[in-house]
């Protein structure tokens, strides 16, 4: 068989890359989010090789699929297994993430967040606040002194107490905001059709 002439070889590969880029692009969204790599931007990085330890400092912003990740400073270890996780402080630390395979997304704040990419998992402490939003409208709100957060099954748990006590919560009460599920709306009954019109005779009235 004669070889292909360049111009058909290219068209080809043209035609074989395009076909197989939005497969490989599905496979990548499909991916958890501690499967995907990280980017991480900050004014300052120390990096302990023996350790396995990177601290960011200065507007760190951090993206690792949905995951996004912002502080003062970062703090990134990994052990020997390979498993990673991440201590956020800030004024405050923040966090956002999808949760996976749904249209929702898990928004937290506080002045410590403790992130355990191989749990999917965060902590966060002090002043922690945790929202939800659906369709990028916010549903539930919580707040406490410590908020425990779990990604795979959507569990949290929250704590009040002394320290998480401010003037306008003086007990350091845990607090809650959940919004109301809409109903769906009821069909409307179809309004009944005219009556046909009939000569007067037909009703019993004299005909003209």
């Amino acid at each position: 068989m004669p070889p292909l002439p360049l111009t058909r070889l290219f068209c080809s590969l043209a035609v074989a890359l395009a076909l197989a880029l939005p497969a490989w692009a599905a496979t990548q969204t499909q991916r958890p989010d501690r499967e995907q790599p990280m980017l991480i931007e900050a004014d300052a990085l120390r990096h302990d090789d023996a350790r396995q330890i990177s601290v960011f400092t200065g507007n760190v912003v951090i993206t690792q699929g949905s995951l996004q990740i912002r502080g003062a400073e970062v703090e990134i270890s990994r052990n020997a297994q390979g498993q990673q996780r991440g201590i956020i402080t800030g004024n405050p630390a923040f966090f956002r993430q999808q949760r996976s395979g749904l249209n929702e997304f898990i928004e937290g704040q506080a002045l410590r967040i403790e992130h355990d990419g191989q749990a999917d998992a965060v902590r966060l402490i002090g002043n922690a606040v945790l929202r939800r939003f659906l369709d990028a409208r916010l549903n539930d709100e919580t707040s406490g002194h410590l908020i425990t957060y779990n990604n795979r099954d959507g569990m949290f748990t929250v704590e009040g107490g002394a320290a998480s006590r401010t003037p306008a919560n003086p007990l350091g009460r845990v607090r809650a905001m959940i919004t109301p599920t809409p109903r769906a709306a009821a069909p409307t009954a179809p309004a009944p059709a005219p009556l046909p019109l009939r000569p007067s005779g037909e009703l019993g009235g004299a005909r003209p």
